[in-house]
């Protein structure tokens, strides 16, 4: 039994996870933005080419 103290106690002091989450919240962030920004130039992208292609 105390040796599942200590290694949880050891688990809680273990910073290592805390910093991996916030480096995975921070690629799901940007992510997220990319994807946005991505898919509203391509919308914008369609009307301008088919702008053009009405215009030819």
């Amino acid at each position: 039994m105390r040796d599942r103290v200590v290694v949880w106690l050891g688990l809680i002091a273990d910073r290592r996870g805390v910093t991996a989450l916030e480096y995975g919240l921070l690629a799901a962030l940007i992510s997220g933005v990319i994807a946005t920004t991505v898919g509203r130039l391509g919308t914008n992208l369609t009307t301008v080419f088919d702008r053009i292609a009405s215009s030819l």
